[in-house]
């Protein structure tokens, strides 16, 4: 005999059926505001910590723009008062500007500054035995002929280096004077720009004399310039540079505006400090250098403002 089920069974069925399928439901719904809570916090730390990425440099850059405008206008208050700055003592269009005389140009230049020397000795007179040196990733060739003026290996260095002939002569008479001296001696033509020629002896044999001085020094602004990364002066960003070879001297912050700026600290690498630019030509103190203050004073003297 099949027992007919009572119709209050069926429902409690029915209830616990209804009971447990809104349990489920109600811990999915759980689950899932769970997750989206979660996605969320996390969405918003991805957010913070991109926010925070750009917003670092962002502040940086904004800090470096005031230092480097700081240091500009501090630079520029130097050219106010002495025409000196030291982040631009001369443009790259005066530095490598190989056109900037004709070979008659320099000649007549040297006749006329070495005017009061009548010598033997004499700038405008001497003439030196030169060689060729092959073209290569520095210098065009330098063709060389028997017994050069110093006209013609300065016009010809400067055109196969594409570095100005102002800015060589100027370098000539910075470290030795030898364009306007009335008597010069062998030892200022040994080391006439100063190239690999320490203070106390004698210049490096590789490079002592006239004619490998010149050529060797426009050889060697074209090496600074291909090579700066070699170096501890560059252009377009700040850098510290002594005011003497003694460091208890001190040192400041220099903007260096330009490759030709750089390439002559890493020629010569000090600054001139105040006592050093308000001497003008003469001596300032103990803590003064005056290479790059003179080629400055030099230049302007004879070919205008070096820092159009």
């Amino acid at each position: 005999m099949v027992q007919r089920r009572k119709k209050h069974d069926s429902i409690h069925v029915n209830l616990n059926s209804e009971h447990n399928s809104g349990a489920h439901h109600n811990k999915n719904n759980s689950s899932l505001k769970h997750k989206f809570y979660s996605n969320k916090i996390l969405r918003n730390i991805i957010i913070a910590v991109i926010g925070i990425a750009i917003i670092i440099p962002v502040v940086q850059w904004i800090r470096w723009e005031q230092t480097v405008s700081n240091l500009r206008n501090k630079q520029e208050q130097l050219v106010s008062r002495f025409d000196f700055n030291p982040g631009n003592i001369i443009s790259d269009s005066q530095f490598f500007d190989d056109n900037a005389m004709s070979k008659d140009e320099v000649r007549n230049f040297i006749r006329k500054k070495g005017a009061k020397c009548t010598g033997k000795n004499c700038l405008k007179n001497a003439y030196f035995n030169t060689h060729t040196i092959p073209a290569d990733s520095l210098c065009s060739k330098y063709q060389s002929v028997s017994k050069e003026s110093s006209a013609d290996i300065i016009y010809k260095s400067a055109k196969a280096c594409h570095i100005s002939q102002r800015v060589l002569l100027t370098m000539l008479q910075k470290e030795q004077h030898l364009v306007t001296d009335t008597d010069p001696s062998d030892f200022q033509y040994e080391s006439a720009m100063g190239l690999d020629c320490p203070d106390d002896s004698h210049c490096n044999p590789r490079f002592a004399g006239f004619f490998k001085q010149v050529i060797g020094s426009a050889r060697r602004y074209r090496y600074y310039l291909l090579h700066n990364d070699q170096y501890n002066y560059h252009p377009n960003t700040i850098n510290t540079i002594q005011y003497s070879p003694n460091k208890s001297c001190g040192s400041s912050n220099v903007y260096i505006e330009n490759k030709a700026t750089a390439l002559l600290y890493i020629y010569t690498p000090y600054q001139p400090n105040i006592e050093s630019l308000k001497a003008g030509y003469g001596e300032g103190n103990s803590c003064s250098a005056y290479g790059n203050r003179n080629f400055s004073l030099i230049y302007s003297a004879w070919f205008g403002d070096p820092r159009k």
